[in-house]
């Protein structure tokens, strides 16, 4: 079953719950009234990039539920969990106007209260790219999205393709262990100057911002390169490189050209194939990709 609707348009219908124990029951109620249910996992200072994947869910279910929680274990002891931006009350408007009807937002002691001992693992996806220089972040991500899923069983859930990692790992983790619900991977949205929306954005100082426009200006040049007939991806990753650290503040991480469902390595270019790039721009970390 898909629905197929807009936006509600109206105020002051949102729903806010803050305990998984109503956030299940909220979900029950919705299914045994017939209701196609969406998720959109959120760590919350919503941009367009997280509206456009509420819209989407909007489009495919008949209730939209969103998750607003900044999970601490993604987080290595020295990135920015403390000082990621939040701003629940400008979250919960855009999400309403965007269409979502339930906002669910627990504490980190409501998600892992005392005992907790679970950790969940996807093997060989997560050790590489952003998992090489995040040890850990992937268990982090796949624990929290396993319990959103469980708490909610939704239909489907919506996850964006600009982070290209994380969206082949939640496939392969709900296909692994038989979820029963259809994982929908939204465009990447971008700034009208090509700049990926990231919450990270906010971190950057003007020049810091006009040096990261370098990331989606490489990512541009590499398809065009492959469309011009380039399958080389040596000689393609060197371009991105050095278009990126021409500019004074940018250093990249990785850049890598991989199958977006297995991310193994490509040996050749070719359709499927995404280019993915990790970057500090000063002292933020951006990621982005495209993919062929």
């Amino acid at each position: 079953m898909r629905a197929t609707r807009g936006s509600r348009g109206g105020r002051g219908l949102l729903k806010r719950i803050t305990s998984v124990e109503e956030m299940r029951g909220e979900a029950a109620t919705l299914r045994k009234a017939g209701q196609v249910v969406g998720l959109v996992p959120t760590m919350g200072y919503l941009h367009e990039g997280h509206l456009s994947l509420i819209r989407l869910a909007r489009e495919l279910s008949d209730s939209v539920v969103v998750s607003v929680f900044v999970n601490p274990t993604q987080f290595g002891p020295s990135e920015d969990y403390e000082r990621y931006p939040r701003d629940l009350a400008r979250d919960a408007d855009l999400a309403e106007e965007a269409g979502c009807d339930v906002l669910f937002v627990p504490g980190a002691s409501e998600m892992y209260p005392d005992g907790h001992a679970t950790v969940v693992h996807v093997k060989g996806l997560t050790d590489k790219l952003c998992g090489a220089f995040r040890p850990g972040h992937f268990d982090g991500v796949c624990t929290v999205v396993a319990k959103l899923l469980n708490i909610v069983r939704p239909d489907l859930a919506v996850f964006g393709q600009k982070d290209g990692q994380q969206a082949a790992v939640i496939r392969r983790m709900a296909a692994d262990l038989d979820m029963d619900v259809s994982i929908e991977i939204g465009e990447t949205v971008r700034e009208a100057d090509g700049l990926a929306m990231s919450s990270r954005n906010s971190y950057l100082s003007p020049a810091e911002r006009a040096d990261a426009l370098a990331i989606s200006g490489a990512l541009t040049e590499a398809k065009v390169r492959y469309e011009a007939g380039e399958t080389d991806p040596a000689a393609v990753l060197d371009g991105v490189r050095s278009a990126i650290e021409e500019r004074p503040s940018a250093t990249v991480q990785y850049a890598a050209a991989v199958d977006r469902f297995t991310l193994e390595d490509v040996g050749v270019l070719g359709p499927g194939t995404m280019i993915a790039v990790a970057v500090r721009v000063g002292g933020t970390r951006l990621i982005d990709n495209i993919v062929l």
